[in-house]
């Protein structure tokens, strides 16, 4: 049977709720399509997951990923808690993903908004009850410990010591099989892998103390003698809870951040029927061409265009722009971009996946679900590291045996508690996922984590210029009129040309009415497009008409319009106007620079970046913003080959190489770059092939992201530096007998606490 088409009858909530998940329309809110090279369509789907821990935990999700059949691919991230996973339709559906990872002791919900805050709120729940039973027991535990540890020798009647420990015992019961549960099941989903994870010493911590206090309780002069342990198992379990949930509500506080930044798309749309009347759909119906009413202080439902009244609209959590941005008929809107100004009208361009809001979303997606090579590496550290615990635990209990017998499991169970590597674990991922959220706050979306390592390490960037350094629009710098003519002919002349270039929609025309129009005087003086006759456009020329007395007018190249060869190397920043055979006027251009193009360049240098210019276009225009802009010239007029070339060469001198660029022939450089940056309104293949995307399209997010790059990794190493410490220093304590198990246990959950503390610097 075709998976793809596949239905069943749910019989129970659960299966209700996973048969939902195999809805089309549903999956649109986390899955995206594509078409793989053998033609198979492909779907993409990001989940996210809870009763995650520590890193092993995301082994364990990919291995029961990738044992389902038709998952091409599994990528987890722990410290992010989501899975991106690559499936074929014809062979799977979402609701066996989302069933294995919970057969693997885990849960998943769909990437959006809604189902995430359930999540998120259910696991809330869960570790508070957890947290409540612990310290309540503990509290209990603890008062009838103090009579024991306060009463002198003799004092105290055998029959009541061993009532208080019969006491204990009952309290503790709760403690290991509620509380503690998240530990055991973590230990024992590691066991059944074959991969040892961070809950493997806990759990053999837990269980020795309980065994070994219940031995002591049930027989006093047995093996295990007549020391219990339970006020020490009680405090080690709530502290690492405590630490544990702290450690969660930062995780949350996080996602909640990104969110606000990403789940800004409405769930429906007042669509405009042909009768004028509206009706109310969902943004997944709405179709390109659709006419869609946008009330004040709704989000733009999709990409496309205004069309009726004027507003604002508030881009910064898509673009990083603080202010509303003014929007007339005919401006282009961002999906997911709120109203602020008045109630409008728009026409649906761009709907679902194809928005670039949805873009937006995917990227960061992305970021969110890749290991960088750090936290890899210090995977792969900590497996070992947890055989080596094992080990000292075990040599320190027989050791301890013959010191001294009754603080044998005493000893053991504090080595394997203060040497669980968590804080290692996590030094790295939560590093590198608060600096993306920090990033995204300012207009950088990554989309490879490993990016801030190579960035916070690049002393060369190179730029491209069109359309990155400057803007699409151009600036008209001078008017040149022909010798025979007066300076107020001139100025006559000037509406007649920029009504005829209304009939073009070349960036020289559109620039030519622009600068004309905003020109003064002469902006009352620009008749309509309607002047002009059998207007026509000759492609790489320019426009001919015919004025009302039958004479051909000419606007574009000074060759075609004179008719004859003019020696101007300048020629394509320049429109001529006059009649067929004569230049009567000469309009200038130049690119117009982006606002902040002299201040993000200053900012870059100030940050130890030399940023040089690396263009394909022609040397002089090059030099020209080079030198408004102090910037030195590493290639003009350079192909593709010759910039990958550039990179190359710097890159063999030993230097790291970052590149921004947005076009097409900038993808080659993008990818050979040590780190790529991509301009959020450039060519697609150019975004594919960048590390980075600034949909802001603002040149200063390159200076912030530089700053946050070099401090995250000054956070990962103070992080690496701090696990490290704090194991060197407590390991002999815990070896000697010097540290008693709630002691480590309180160590353990404050050193993870600092490490988290740490990296979330990064997101403000």
């Amino acid at each position: 049977m075709n998976a793809s088409t596949a239905t069943f009858a749910p019989s129970t909530p659960e299966q209700h709720d996973l048969a939902v998940l195999d809805d089309p329309q549903e999956q649109q809110r986390f899955t995206r399509w594509r078409v793989d090279r053998q033609g198979r369509r492909m779907g993409e789907s990001v989940l996210r997951l809870s009763g995650m821990w520590c890193a092993a935990c995301a082994d364990t999700i990919e291995q029961a990923l990738a044992a389902v059949p038709g998952v091409e691919s599994a990528r987890v991230s722990a410290s992010a808690e989501r899975a991106r996973i690559e499936w074929d339709p014809q062979r799977v559906r979402v609701a066996d993903m989302v069933q294995a990872i919970r057969r693997a002791g885990y849960d998943a919900v769909p990437d959006a908004a809604e189902p995430a805050r359930a999540l998120r709120v259910t696991e809330n729940r869960q570790a508070i009850w957890r947290l409540f039973v612990a310290w309540f027991c503990m509290m209990q535990v603890m008062m009838m410990a103090t009579p024991i540890y306060v009463a002198r020798p003799g004092e105290m009647a055998p029959d009541l010591r061993q009532l208080l420990n019969w006491g204990s015992w009952v309290l503790s019961i709760p403690l290991v099989w509620w509380s503690a549960a998240p530990f055991l099941k973590g230990a024992w989903r590691s066991l059944r892998t074959r991969r040892i994870g961070m809950d493997v010493p806990v759990a053999l911590g837990v269980l020795v103390t309980f065994i070994a206090s219940s031995g002591a309780t049930f027989d006093p002069g047995g093996i295990f003698g007549h020391e219990v342990y339970f006020d020490s198992l009680s405090m080690f379990v709530s502290f690492l809870l405590a630490g544990r949930y702290l450690e969660m509500r930062a995780r949350h506080r996080v996602a909640a951040t990104l969110e606000e930044a990403l789940a800004r798309m409405p769930q429906s749309a007042s669509r405009v029927r042909e009768d004028g009347s509206l009706e109310t759909v969902s943004v997944y119906a709405l179709r390109p061409g659709d006419l869609v009413q946008v009330a004040l202080g709704e989000s733009f439902p999709a990409d496309g265009e205004l069309v009726e009244g004027r507003t604002q609209a508030d881009e910064s959590l898509l673009s990083g722009e603080s202010r509303p941005v003014p929007r007339g008929a005919g401006d282009a809107l961002v999906g997911g971009s709120v109203n602020v100004g008045a109630p409008v009208r728009m026409r649906v361009h761009r709907v679902g996946a194809d928005t670039r809001y949805e873009h937006i979303v995917a990227l960061m997606q992305q970021a969110l679900t890749e290991r960088p090579a750090l936290a890899r590496a210090a995977d792969r550290w900590a497996r070992p590291f947890l055989w080596v615990v094992l080990a000292l635990a075990a040599g320190a209990s027989l050791a301890w045996s013959f010191i001294d017998p009754s603080r044998a499991v005493w000893v053991a169970v504090s080595v394997l508690i203060v040497t669980c590597p968590c804080a290692l674990s996590l030094a790295a991922p939560s590093v590198m996922v608060a600096a993306a959220g920090g990033l995204a706050r300012r207009g950088v979306l990554l989309q490879r984590l490993d990016a801030l390592e190579a960035l916070a390490r690049v002393r060369h960037l190179f730029i491209d210029k069109t359309g990155t350094l400057t803007e699409d629009s151009l600036a008209l710098r001078e008017i040149v009129h022909a010798q025979s003519l007066s300076a107020h002919e001139a100025a006559a002349l000037r509406p007649r040309a920029a009504a005829m270039a209304r009939w073009s929609t070349h960036p020289l025309s559109r620039a030519l009415v622009q600068a004309v129009e905003q020109g003064g005087a002469d902006a009352a003086m620009v008749p309509s497009a309607d002047g002009w006759t059998q207007v026509r456009e000759q492609p790489g020329q320019g426009l001919s008409a015919l004025d009302a007395q039958g004479v051909e007018w000419r606007l574009g190249r000074a060759s075609w319009v004179a008719d004859a060869p003019v020696e101007d190397g300048s020629d394509a920043l320049q429109a001529a106007f006059g009649p067929r055979g004569q230049v009567l006027l000469t309009f200038c251009f130049e690119e117009r620079l982006r606002e902040d193009a002299a201040a993000a360049m200053a900012a870059l240098r100030a940050a130890g970046m030399e940023p040089a210019l690396l263009s394909g276009d022609a040397p002089s225009r090059v030099q020209r913003v080079a030198q408004r802009l102090s910037l030195p010239v590493a290639a003009a007029g350079a192909t593709p080959e010759a910039k990958l070339q550039a990179v190359r060469e710097a890159q063999a001198r030993g230097e790291v190489v970052a590149m921004v660029g947005d076009g097409v022939n900038d993808a080659p450089v993008l990818a050979q770059a040590d780190v790529s940056f991509a301009m959020g309104e450039g060519a697609l293949v150019a975004r594919a092939h960048a590390d980075a995307i600034l949909p802001s399209q603002r040149l200063q997010a390159l200076a912030d992201a530089r700053s946050i790059a070099a401090k995250a990794m000054s956070v990962v190493r103070q992080n690496i530096a701090w696990a490290a410490l704090y194991n060197l220093a407590c390991i002999p304590l815990a070896l000697a007998g010097w540290l008693p198990p709630w002691a480590a246990g309180l160590g353990m959950a404050a050193s993870s606490l600092l490490v988290v503390g740490n990296s979330l610097r990064l997101a403000r």
